[in-house]
């Protein structure tokens, strides 16, 4: 990418708490996020002989992109250039090594089940409590506990990230 473009497009988010988070009544349990992080595949082309890396678990040739993005819909930080079967906790490792931090202390953006909690950088979902939308949405039901309420706030929240790929694959069809 192109150090003038990235210049142009990503933007560090505000250090102010989004009118999404406010407007949608999850305050204050989300009061210090500022986005939400992923990474996602984009299909690349090497010679034969230097493929095995960039193979991801899914058999094909990819590259893995981390992002950070704003309720905005706003990239705040991009990483590319890691090979397909690289690991998440890898590319966050490498993200941070360059530069990527909170905006603020007490700030923090969501992150899915792949990634930790980096001191505090990252918010992670409760482990084996039901989290993705879509097992909500067949279950019909409302959350039984805490934690299942939390991990359903979790998973509202961070999908910001999945509609801003999707997007942007929308938009260039070559990444998909």
């Amino acid at each position: 990418m192109s150090t003038d473009l990235y210049r142009e497009v990503v933007r560090l988010p505000p250090n102010t708490v989004s009118n999404f988070i406010s407007d949608k009544g999850y305050l204050p349990y989300f009061e210090g996020c500022r986005g939400a992080v992923n990474g996602t595949h984009i299909p690349i082309s090497v010679p034969e002989s230097k493929q095995a890396p960039w193979r991801n678990r899914k058999g094909h040739i990819t590259q893995n992109v981390f992002a950070c993005v704003d309720f905005a819909m706003n990239f705040c930080w991009v990483l590319t250039g890691w090979e397909g079967s690289a690991h998440d906790g890898r590319v966050i490792r490498n993200a941070i090594s360059k530069g990527f931090r909170a905006v603020a202390p007490g700030t923090y953006y969501l992150a899915d089940a792949g990634y930790s909690t980096y001191g505090g950088l990252l918010m992670t979902p409760y482990q084996k409590v039901r989290y993705h939308l879509k097992e909500w949405d067949r279950a019909g039901d409302t959350p039984e506990n805490a934690k299942e309420l939390f991990n359903l706030r979790h998973s509202v929240l961070r999908n910001i990230v999945e509609r801003v790929f999707g997007c942007l694959k929308h938009r260039f069809n070559i990444l998909t």
